[in-house]
């Protein structure tokens, strides 16, 4: 947190500041794994890897209740809708880390039925490639997000609103995925 020290043991900081060093500290992920790249993300949560150290160690079930969706491994068609309805119902803020080469591009399933990456859908602050990336990945992702909120988070809602409505219109004018070739075309 950057603060201002003038010898008379008072710090000096703005309430963005604050509250931004808040939010950081206490992501909280819904559950959501599609496919392989769930096993390391549960991975993630073990003792091995110790998510709590970051604040994190309750994924959770309701995504009323969280702010970060992991969206790892691939988005079927059929997945989709159920992907962004559980987007739609997350507490704002909220962030979203695509998990893997499949979540992020398609992966190597270049036919009609898989989304050519999850950013069609939702959009993505963060993108984890790999296949399957490893759990210190996501932690290194987590740590990015973390960078990424603390200097570009805006508190008030204007702000989050025309970011937000700007990276829907982005979405929105993509190309549909019906029409995608994805990465072997």
């Amino acid at each position: 947190m950057a603060h201002q020290e003038d010898g008379s043991g008072i710090i000096m900081t703005t309430i963005e500041q604050v509250a931004n060093w808040g939010v950081t500290r206490s992501e909280w992920p819904v559950t959501m794994g599609l496919a392989c790249c769930a096993i390391e993300m549960m991975a993630f949560g073990t003792p091995r890897f110790d998510a709590s150290r970051f604040g994190m160690e309750v994924f959770r079930a309701s995504p009323r209740q969280s702010d970060l969706l992991i969206v790892s491994g691939r988005v079927s068609q059929k997945m989709a809708p159920v992907v962004r309805e559980m987007y739609d119902q997350m507490a704002d803020p909220k962030w979203v880390i695509s998990m893997g080469v499949c979540a992020s591009s398609g992966g190597m399933f270049n036919n009609y039925a898989i989304i050519q990456g999850c950013d069609h859908i939702v959009p993505v602050d963060i993108y984890l490639p790999g296949c399957p990336p490893r759990p210190e990945m996501l932690i290194n992702s987590v740590l990015e997000l973390r960078k990424q909120v603390m200097n570009e988070h805006k508190i008030t809602k204007k702000r989050r609103l025309a970011a937000a409505r700007a990276a829907e219109a982005a979405a929105m004018n993509a190309a549909p995925t019906h029409e995608m070739k994805g990465l072997l075309a």
